[in-house]
């Protein structure tokens, strides 16, 4: 049965005096860094809503996109063209599509020097490693040196890394962590992935 008005009242009540003492409490700033993992849909998109929020405030941001080759996707075609953001799509594309071990970690070395590049410049409050993950599980990058850099950053540079399969070591150094679950997903009903949606 649905509380009446004075039970509600009393409730919220309560309910507001312990989340006013949680946001009392919490009156430290860092510069965070959250992974977003999981098979579910989302991940990226997630990213891209913090850079959009970041530029929203007047700072800067740098993308680094690992393993993707397109360069006409929605997010880029919008927030590649704004001022405040670096943008690199630094992947020759998916590894099912290259086919070539060699050449995958030559790329996906060349593009952690970029991504270096970015997690050093103090002018950056947010930098965003999408499908950075995937590197790390298949052994492209050295998965120490990644977690030097990360922890090596600007005192106030947040960092968003997206991908399935997170590697523990970055779940451990991570401030926040999301797991996105995969319930149910159009492509395997037959539907190509859609403009503004999918990229």
């Amino acid at each position: 049965m649905p509380d009446n008005s004075e039970q509600h009242s009393r409730r919220m009540g309560r309910k507001k005096a312990v989340i006013d003492a949680a946001i009392a409490k919490a009156d430290g700033d860092k510069g965070l860094l959250l992974v977003l993992t999981g098979n579910g849909k989302g991940k990226s998109s997630s990213a891209f809503g913090m850079v959009a929020r970041t530029l929203g405030y007047g700072y800067k941001a740098g993308v680094a996109q690992f393993l993707k080759s397109r360069r006409d996707t929605g997010e880029e075609r919008f927030l590649g063209d704004q001022p405040g953001v670096q943008w690199h799509v630094l992947g020759d594309g998916f590894t099912w599509d290259t086919q070539n071990r060699d050449a995958d970690i030559a790329t996906a070395q060349r593009g952690w020097a970029i991504a270096q590049s970015l997690l050093t410049d103090v002018s950056l409050h947010l930098v965003v490693l999408d499908e950075l993950t995937y590197l790390l599980n298949y052994g492209y990058l050295d998965e120490a040196q990644v977690c030097k850099d990360l922890a090596a950053r600007p005192p106030m540079q947040h960092v968003v890394i997206t991908g399935r399969a997170a590697p523990d070591a970055l779940l451990e150094m991570a401030d926040t962590v999301s797991e996105i679950q995969d319930i149910k997903h159009a492509f395997r009903a037959g539907v190509r992935a859609q403009a503004g949606i999918d990229l």
